[in-house]
C-alpha cells in the first residue's frame, strides 16, 4: 500500500541497480554539501572553532558550546540532510507522486492511538533484543573484528551520553527538534518513503521490501551492538506505512520513540526515575513479553481498521 506513482525509467525495475547507485550517490552528495555547510555556520552561532567541534566528534568533550553546536551540525548534515535527499531523488530524479493528499486522508486519531501504543509496546519488547545484542559474541578468529567494534559502539555511547546530558530546559528542547523531530522525519522520509517501495518492487514482495529496508535502516547507523533493536524498529516503523498506505504513522512512531527516550533520559538526569542508558545487564522477560503480545495486537488491530478501499496502489 505504499504510494510511488512514478513514470520515470531510472526507476522501473529493469534499472533498479542504476537506480539504487544514484540513491546511494545523491545522498551522500546531498549529505556532505549539508555537513559542509552546517559546520561553516555553527562556529558563528556558538562561538566555537570548526577544531574544536571536529574534537567533539574524537572525544574532546570541553567546549562550552560543544552540546548545542553537535545538535545544529547533527540537525543539518543528519536529519534534514536525508530529508533533503529523498526529495531531490522523489521530485528531479524519479519524478514521483507521493500523493500527500491520499496519505492525509487515511491518517485519523484512532490509528494515531493505536500508533502511539504500539510504539510503547515496542519499547517494551525491544529491551530483550538490547540485552540479547548486548551479548554478541565472535568467534575467536574474528576478535579483531570484535574489539574494533566494541571499539566504534563506546566511541558512541560516549557521543550519545554527552549529547544527551541536558542541563537546561532550551537544551532539552533542541534534543527533541534534533533527536526527535527532525531524525524522526527525514528517516521515515527516506527509508519508508522512498526505499520501502523501491524494495518492494525490487524484491517482488511487501515484506521482504520492509525487511530489507529494515537490514539497511539499522546498519547505516553503524551500531552493531544496538542492530537488533534498530532492526526491529525500522520493522515496526515499515509495516505502519505498508498496512495503511500513509507515512504520517511510521514519522509519528518514530518521533515518539525518540522523544520518549530523550525524555527519560532528561528525566534520569533529574533524578526523577532510575534510567540508565548505558545499561544492557538485565531483562524483564515478563515486561517484553507483554510488549510483544500488546504489540502484536496493536498492529493486528491498526491493519483491521486500514484495510485497502479501493485507494490508489504504488505505481512504480
Amino acid at each position: 500500500m505504499e504510494i510511488y506513482e512514478t513514470e520515470s525509467e531510472i526507476a522501473k525495475r529493469k534499472s533498479w541497480l542504476l537506480s539504487l547507485i544514484v540513491i546511494v550517490l545523491v545522498t551522500i552528495g546531498v549529505l556532505i554539501v549539508l555537513q559542509v555547510v552546517a559546520l561553516g555556520v555553527a562556529p558563528y552561532l556558538f562561538n566555537i572553532t570548526i577544531e574544536e567541534i571536529m574534537g567533539l566528534i574524537t572525544g574532546d568533550y570541553s567546549p562550552q558550546n560543544g552540546r548545542m553546536a553537535m545538535f545544529f551540525v547533527q540537525g543539518i548534515g543528519s536529519g534534514i540532510g536525508l530529508w533533503v535527499a529523498a526529495y531531490v531523488i522523489m521530485h528531479f530524479i524519479d519524478k514521483a507522486d507521493l500523493h500527500w493528499e491520499v496519505q492525509f486522508s487515511r491518517f485519523n486519531l484512532v490509528g494515531a492511538g493505536l500508533v502511539l501504543l504500539v510504539c510503547l509496546a515496542g519499547m517494551l519488547f525491544n529491551t530483550l533484543l538490547i540485552y540479547f545484542n548486548s551479548q554478541l559474541v565472535l568467534p575467536e578468529f574474528m576478535s579483531g573484528i570484535e574489539s574494533w567494534m566494541r571499539d566504534m559502539e563506546t566511541q558512541t555511547m560516549e557521543l550519545t551520553k554527552f549529547l544527551t546530558d541536558f542541563q537546561t530546559i532550551p537544551e532539552l528542547l533542541t534534543g527533541l527538534v534534533v533527536i526527535g523531530l527532525l531524525a524522526g522525519i527525514g528517516e521515515e522520509m527516506f527509508f519508508r518513503g522512498l526505499i520501502q517501495p523501491k524494495m518492494h518492487l525490487y524484491t517482488g514482495n511487501a515484506h521482504a521490501g520492509v525487511w530489507v529496508t529494515a537490514f539497511i535502516f539499522s546498519a547505516i547507523h553503524l551500531q552493531f551492538y544496538g542492530f537488533l533493536p534498530r532492526l526491529f524498529l525500522g520493522g515496526m516503523f515499515g509495516y505502519l506505512y505498508y498496512y495503511s498506505g500513509s507515512l504520517t504513522y511510521p514519522i509519528i512512531a518514530h518521533i515518539a520513540n525518540n522523544s520518549i527516550t530523550v525524555l527519560m533520559v532528561y528525566a534520569a538526569n533529574q533524578g526523577m526515575i532510575d534510567f540508565d542508558l548505558e545499561s544492557t545487564d538485565t531483562v524483564s522477560y515478563p515486561a517484553a513479553l507483554i510488549g510483544l503480545l500488546v504489540l502484536l495486537a496493536g498492529i493486528f488491530y491498526f491493519k483491521k481498521i486500514n484495510k485497502p478501499n479501493g485507494e490508489l496502489e504504488q505505481g512504480i
